[in-house]
C-alpha cells in the first residue's frame, strides 16, 4: 500500500486525469479514500465496471450520484461495453485540454483502483492487446506500467491499492464477497454464511429460484444448510459440507449465476 501510494502522489504531476475504477457492485466499499484524498486535485473520471454483474437500475441510479461534479461511465471491461464511450470521451477531454495550444500535446491518464476491480482487463481492452496482466485474483500488477493508446494518449496502469483499516467492517466484507481481499486469509464458510444471510435478505427471489429452495429462512444458517441439501453437500455421517456450500455461493454470486446483484 506504502509503495503504491508513493507511485500515485510521484506521478500525478505528469498526468492530466485520473481514472478511478469502481466495482459496480460495491461502489461505496470500492472506492479508496486515500485515493480520492491524493487525486483531489485533478480531472476525475469514474468508471463502474463490472456492469454485468451488478444489478442494471442500482447502477443507473449510482451512475447519477457519482456524476455530480465527475464525469461517469457503465462498463463491462470483459466483454467492451462502454469502451467506444471511453475512447470518445478521452479524445474530447484532449481536445478541450489542447484549445489554444500552437503544439498539441498527448493526453496522460492515470488508471487507479481497489485489486481485482477490472483495471487490467479495462487497459488490454483499450490497446486491443495483453498489455497489462490481468487475472480474478487481486494483486496480479505489481508496478506501474506506461502504455499508449493511439498516438496521442498515454496511459499510466497502477496496482491496486487498499487502505489500512475498514471503519466499516461492512466494507471488508463486500470487498471479500467480490473478491478484493485474497480467499487464501479468509475463513470461507464464515463468508460464505454472511454472504447467504445478505442475499436472502436483499434478493430472496433470485435465492429461491437458484437454489430450488421452498422459502427462505429466518436466520443465515438455516437458509445455508437448505442450500446444502438442495445441492447434495453432504458430508460421510449425513453431516452438511458447510465449506463446499460457502465456496459455491459465493463463486456463484460472483459470476452472477444467482443473478445480477448489488451489494449497496
Amino acid at each position: 500500500m506504502k509503495k503504491t501510494r508513493e507511485l500515485i502522489q510521484e506521478n500525478l504531476k505528469l498526468v492530466d486525469l485520473v481514472c478511478e475504477i469502481l466495482d459496480a457492485r460495491i461502489p461505496v466499499s470500492s472506492r479508496n479514500p486515500i485515493i480520492g484524498d491524493l487525486t483531489a486535485n485533478k480531472q476525475r473520471l469514474i468508471i463502474l465496471n463490472k456492469c454485468d454483474l451488478a444489478d442494471e437500475d442500482a447502477t443507473k441510479d449510482w451512475a447519477k450520484r457519482l456524476g455530480e461534479g465527475n464525469e461517469v461511465l457503465i462498463m463491462n471491461s470483459n466483454t467492451g461495453e462502454g469502451v467506444k464511450a471511453l475512447n470518445a470521451l478521452l479524445a474530447r477531454i484532449r481536445d478541450r485540454n489542447n484549445e489554444g495550444r500552437e503544439r498539441k500535446r498527448p493526453l496522460r491518464l492515470m488508471i487507479v483502483g481497489i485489486p481485482n476491480v477490472g483495471k487490467s482487463s479495462l487497459i488490454n481492452r483499450l490497446t486491443g492487446t495483453k498489455a497489462a496482466k490481468a487475472g480474478n485474483k487481486p494483486g496480479v500488477t505489481k508496478g506501474k506500467q506506461w502504455i499508449k493508446l493511439g498516438e496521442d494518449i498515454m496511459l499510466l496502469d497502477t496496482p491496486g491499492i487498499l487502505w489500512p483499516k475498514f471503519e466499516d467492517p461492512k466494507v471488508g466484507l463486500n470487498l471479500a464477497f467480490c473478491g478484493s481481499i485474497k480467499d487464501e486469509i479468509m475463513d470461507i464458510s464464515e463468508l460464505g454464511l454472511e454472504l447467504i444471510g445478505q442475499l436472502c435478505r436483499n434478493y430472496p427471489h433470485l435465492m429461491k429460484e437458484r437454489y430450488k429452495l421452498d422459502e427462505i429462512f429466518e436466520t443465515p444458517l438455516e437458509n445455508m444448510e437448505a442450500i446444502a441439501m438442495k445441492r447434495g453437500f453432504i458430508l460421510p455421517g449425513k453431516r452438511i459440507d458447510y465449506e463446499r456450500c460457502a465456496r459455491t455461493v459465493i463463486d456463484e454470486f460472483r459470476s452472477a449465476k444467482i443473478g445480477r446483484i448489488t451489494l449497496e
